[in-house]
């Protein structure tokens, strides 16, 4: 069960800290990158690479389901 809570603190913590990097990014729209040219830009980026990361481990704690029929379940 802890280790769960755990999985899902360290995920929601990617997700947020690659979701702040991909806003913060938003601003070379503003120098004249065209969306296209912003999405290939964030998708070299690691630190974009940590919300699709984050979100796996999210889901991954939540939707599976191992061990005692009886355990709370987040």
């Amino acid at each position: 069960m802890f280790a769960r809570i755990f999985f899902f603190l360290v995920g929601f913590g990617f997700a947020i800290i690659g979701l702040v990097y991909i806003i913060s990014y938003l601003n070379l729209m503003t120098i004249g990158y065209n969306f296209n040219q912003y999405i290939h830009f964030i998708s070299r980026r690691f630190e974009c690479y940590l919300t699709v990361i984050g979100l796996a481990l999210i889901f991954i704690t939540i939707f599976i389901r191992k061990g005692d029929k009886n355990e709370l379940h987040l």
